[in-house]
């Protein structure tokens, strides 16, 4: 049998072996595995396989695909193994020849190549050493012996086994000119390639320019350079040691321009690196450092998300650096610390307020004034200055948000009304209450150095409203006060100055705080007692208290069904009637407003809800015969001036804070050495007024018939009843003035007639304040006449048109106009012509109308 028949012979068999793989299973094929190589020798003999072998230089050889790498020849190098196939492969060659096929796959994340899954050209590799590592791995040291190119395979299971050609090295004994300028010029390009690259070290240049071979040169140089995977292979791929230097010069002015372009990016970067990058690196390297201490590591990504919620704030720039730096002086700082703590305090304080946030506003005028409406009865003036607000609101965006200081009596609504104003305009509303405030600190809060330290109440009620534009109320500011920790009142001039309250700064915070869209509404009982630059802030509008009408309507539109509301009760259980409402007003309340009212309303609720569950009665009514059953006896009583005269008895009007109220003043003169007696409970300034009141008797002696030596021989005794409850101010002056000389002259003066005034010692009358509500008490005691200083003549416009429909009011400038409305003596002595014709005049100056008398 001839050669060529051998070989057809044996490529017969090889095809059979390839078939029998597709068909058997792995078991069956460990039988099937050594044939093809016996039936080999079988066919060829020892030295004609030889002969064969050399002729067409192939080795029948495992293989192994590698991932990611490439080996060429004359490389040593060691890689891990741990798939299946190539330690079955890496067995089978160390049993035999320890010679195997190591050639590159195409895509490193195939876990189960097949045959065309790997390049066809690789490297015959000698294996050199083998060591198990843990987990199944092999760690395997190999030494490249020459290229190679897979003929075809054999199997693929239990590993690969294929026909490897293998490719014979060229090798110079004189090297072409050509070669040799293609080895120098490979060469200068690897050493500006090691030049420029970190990764490799510049100490193998000398040992790379020592190879001699153009072919061994390239594969040297390849193996050395960070090339992608399909450069390599390229390399590989040319048998050609000429055409491989040409390929290799190629990659290599690529890598080159690769990493100049990276060194130019990475100088460009250097250069251009900022504070907040190098600031990062730093946090990098600290937050390094805390893992190391054993630091909390969320802190980092808790600085990020407050970097960014400072950046979408918007905030002026001194202020968001003031932040940011406060920010970053946490990653310097110990999160255990207590300085740790305060400063993520600070932080979280001012991420909680409402930075640029702003309501809605409604500029819907009549529904505005309907919900005014609907929440409170009366109160004009109040409502009339937020509906102009809201309208030029409507008009102009700028306006900045008004200061209004409600006052009146307790009970009237100032601060509901404040609640009201909220929901008109569809702000949010917060209250602080000032009563009894001693500290500077409640408003403008602690600085941080003190342990615990908070922002004040101004600042905690614009988180608690979330929105720079709330009704933010401050309640009951004339009781604010003052100690040695500083003044209140003081710090609220920031806080309420337009001009000031955009760059509020809280001693906790730091930085300014704009509350100049804030709608500031405050409340006080008394506008005396508030400091005048407090004072001169604020737009003063008086909240008067209500009449017996206005109670009543008050009562049966919103205290009656609110209160059968709350008592779970039903409109047809109790029925109060109007004059039963009257009755509780006048003789189980005396206030101005309408809180004990509605306490009252409360009480009977109740009583009826008891009487609903106990005895199922359906429906209740509440009348005057009854009431007593449900309230009691009559808490107060109400004198009812009796149309009579007494002598040394005249009627004053006061207001008290809880509306006004008449004085019944007695006057007694008895022997005695000149003094003047006054009881009652009176405060200096209404003492005041009757000793000026005496000077002035005495300077009118003559013409009202008084003894002079009265003030030494006779004592006068002034009491005003109630002795119980104190009493001051200059308004009864002129009452106590009539009171006097109607003893002193033993003239009878009328009852039926009130009066109020300030008296001087000249006897002019001087205008005095609550006049609505002395009038209202005037009228409500039955009185007809009411004797005002002519200065006050613009307040009777306040009082309610009903009641001044049923009044008399007469003006007076002087005390001897009072005098003719209440002394009734028929022959009181004229006073002196002089005096005679001032009087005159300014009766003329107080009005055009008889008897100096204006009735409205």
């Amino acid at each position: 049998m001839g050669i060529d028949d051998k070989k057809k012979k044996l490529r017969e068999l090889l095809s059979d072996i390839e078939r029998l793989n597709r068909d058997v299973s792995d078991e069956k094929f460990e039988l099937a595995g050594p044939l093809p190589e016996e039936e080999l020798s079988d066919v060829l003999g020892p030295e004609e396989n030889e002969a064969f072998a050399e002729e067409d230089r192939i080795k029948i050889v495992p293989m192994i695909p590698l991932r990611g790498l490439a080996i060429f020849p004359y490389m040593v190098l060691h890689f891990d193994i741990g798939r299946e196939k190539s330690i079955s492969a890496l067995e089978k060659a160390m049993i035999r020849n320890q010679m195997i096929f190591l050639v590159a796959q195409r895509d490193a994340e195939t876990d189960l190549p097949t045959g065309e899954d790997f390049y066809r050209v690789g490297t015959i590799a000698k294996i050199k050493q083998m060591l198990k590592l843990p987990g199944d791995a092999i760690r395997v040291l190999v030494e490249g012996i020459s290229r190679g190119v897979v003929d075809h395979i054999i199997f693929e299971v239990p590993y690969f086994k294929c026909a490897v050609r293998e490719m014979e090295e060229v090798e110079y004994e004189e090297i072409p000119n050509r070669v040799a300028a293609l080895m120098r010029s490979t060469l200068t390009r690897f050493e500006e390639y090691l030049n420029l690259s970190p990764k490799v070290s510049q100490d193998i240049f000398p040992s790379v320019a020592s190879v001699d071979q153009p072919g061994r040169l390239a594969d040297v140089i390849t193996s050395h350079i960070d090339a992608k995977q399909e450069d390599k292979q390229s390399v590989l791929e040319a048998f050609d040691p000429e055409r491989r230097l040409e390929v290799l010069n190629g990659i290599l002015v690529k890598e080159i321009d690769i990493l100049q372009i990276e060194r130019d990016i990475n100088s460009k970067v250097r250069m251009q690196i900022n504070k907040s990058q190098r600031e990062y690196y730093l946090r990098e390297q600290m937050r390094a450092i805390q893992e190391e201490l054993g630091q909390d590591e969320a802190i980092e990504s808790e600085i990020e998300d407050w970097l960014k919620q400072l950046a979408e704030l918007n905030l002026a720039e001194k202020t968001a650096q003031k932040i940011e730096k406060e920010i970053k002086r946490l990653t310097k700082i110990q999160s255990s610390s207590a300085e740790g703590g305060v400063i993520r305090s600070y932080i979280e304080w001012i991420f909680a307020l409402p930075w640029n946030k702003y309501t809605q506003e409604k500029t819907d005028i009549p529904k505005s004034e309907r919900i005014l409406n609907e929440d409170h009865y009366g109160l004009e003036k109040v409502k009339e200055r937020i509906l102009e607000y809201l309208s030029v609101m409507q008009l102009s965006e700028s306006l900045k948000g008004p200061i209004l200081c409600l006052v009146g009596p307790p009970g009237v609504g100032k601060t509901s009304v404040a609640k009201s104003i909220a929901r008109a305009t569809g702000r949010e509303f917060v209250r602080m209450s000032l009563g009894g405030v001693r500290d500077e600190a409640e408003i403008r809060g602690h600085r941080r150095t003190y342990i615990g330290a908070i922002p004040g109440r101004v600042v905690s009620a614009m988180k608690e409203a979330g929105s720079m534009d709330p009704v933010f109320l401050f309640d009951e500011i004339d009781k604010i006060g003052n100690d040695f920790r500083g003044d209140p009142a003081s710090a609220l001039l920031e806080v309420l100055d337009p001009e000031q309250n955009k760059d509020f700064t809280d001693h906790y915070l730091e930085i300014p705080f704009d509350l100049s869209k804030v709608m500031f509404i405050t409340t006080a009982n008394t506008a005396d007692t508030i400091p005048r630059p407090l004072l001169d802030r604020m737009e003063v509008i008086e909240v008067p208290g209500y009449t017996e009408e206005e109670k009543v309507k008050i009562a049966e539109q919103y205290l009656v069904p609110k209160k059968i509301k709350e008592h779970g009760l039903a409109p047809a259980h109790v029925r109060i009637s109007e004059q039963t409402t009257r009755e509780i007003i006048n003789y189980y309340t005396r206030e101005s407003g309408v809180r004990n009212l509605e306490r009252e309303i409360a009480n009977v609720c109740r009583k009826v809800a008891r009487r609903v569950v106990e005895k199922e009665i359906a429906t209740t009514r509440v009348n005057p015969s009854n009431i007593e059953r449900f309230l009691g006896k009559k808490r107060f009583r109400y004198d009812v001036i009796a149309n009579e005269t007494q002598v040394g008895v005249t009627t004053g009007l006061a207001w008290t804070s809880v509306g006004g109220v008449t004085l019944s003043i007695e006057t007694a003169v008895v022997p005695g050495s000149g003094r003047l007696v006054l009881t009652g409970q009176l405060g200096d300034v209404m003492k005041e007024s009757a000793r000026a009141g005496v000077s002035y008797i005495r300077s009118l002696s003559d013409e009202l018939g008084i003894k002079k030596s009265f003030y030494k021989d006779d004592d006068l005794h002034i009491h005003i009843p109630e002795g119980a409850t104190p009493k001051d101010g200059p308004s009864a002056g002129v009452t106590m003035f009539c009171a006097m000389v109607s003893a002193l002259t033993d003239t009878p003066a009328r009852q039926d007639i009130a009066m109020t005034g300030e008296i001087t010692l000249r006897g002019k009358i001087l205008p005095v304040g609550g006049i609505r509500e002395k009038v209202l008490a005037a009228h409500r005691a039955g009185i007809r006449k009411v004797l005002l200083p002519a200065g006050n003549e613009r307040d009777i416009d306040d009082v309610p048109q009903n009641v001044r429909r049923k009044l008399e009011f007469v003006l007076i400038e002087n005390a001897d106009e009072a005098m003719k409305h209440v002394l009734v003596r028929a022959a009181l002595p004229e006073p002196a012509p002089p005096v005679k014709k001032q009087a005159v005049k300014r009766r003329a100056g107080a009005g055009a109308f008889a008897g100096a008398k204006r009735d409205h």
